[in-house]
């Protein structure tokens, strides 16, 4: 009889929706510093890594076998930004990268004249308001997701993200044996977290993702 062999570490992959995290944590810091805006500078070349410890201790394991990390970003017309991404972020050791354009949507309506707003009503800005939908995010992070877990490609995946439509693309690589540690920002994206084997909360720990 032939029997399978068991790997020696348990391989973690980490999928991260750039976006929802980033922005995530701008909001929980600057409501914890009081200010209305602030931008946390992330370390994403050591972002996967700590991750993927985080769920190692999670579950218990002395040792892991780190088996990268996907990152899933999207963008208006900031060509700098998509550069940046596929060029610099992209091309580090462990990293794979996706960043998809943004397609345009109808500008909002006014709720009385239902004319389309065009400019930002407040004044001394009313700059131009475009809109955009992020397009591709989502997909990538399920496609990966399941076509990995189908190539037995890891065995624990951390998911970086809040978003809620992940959930089916949860459930099915749970119900292949797979387990899925989500890395979130509670209260928000319950929904996800409740669904997934664990979870655990990032900002406690925010100084150690911190772009030196």
């Amino acid at each position: 009889m032939t029997t399978i062999p068991t790997r020696a570490l348990l391989v973690i992959r980490v999928f991260v929706d750039y976006w929802n995290f980033q922005l995530t944590l701008n909001e929980r810091e600057a409501a914890f510093r009081g200010v209305d805006d602030f931008r946390f500078a992330i370390d994403w070349f050591g972002l996967g890594k700590w991750l993927a410890d985080k769920a190692r201790i999670i579950i218990g394991a002395s040792q892991i076998d780190y088996g990268g990390c996907h990152i899933y970003a999207s963008y208006n017309d900031d060509q700098k930004f998509y550069n940046w991404m596929m060029t610099v972020i992209n091309r580090q050791p462990g990293i794979i990268a996706q960043c998809s354009k943004r397609s345009t949507k109808s500008l909002p309506r006014c709720t009385k004249c239902h004319r389309h707003i065009t400019h930002c009503p407040h004044k001394g800005c009313e700059a131009p308001i475009t809109a955009t939908t992020e397009k591709g995010v989502d997909t990538g992070i399920v496609t990966d997701m399941i076509s990995l877990a189908w190539q037995d490609a890891y065995d624990v995946a951390v998911l970086a993200s809040l978003d809620a439509d992940i959930i089916p693309a949860v459930k099915f690589v749970q119900q292949k044996g797979k387990r899925v540690i989500q890395a979130g920002f509670p209260p928000k994206g319950t929904a996800l977290a409740t669904e997934c084997w664990a979870s655990f909360d990032v900002f406690p720990d925010r100084a150690q993702i911190l772009r030196p």
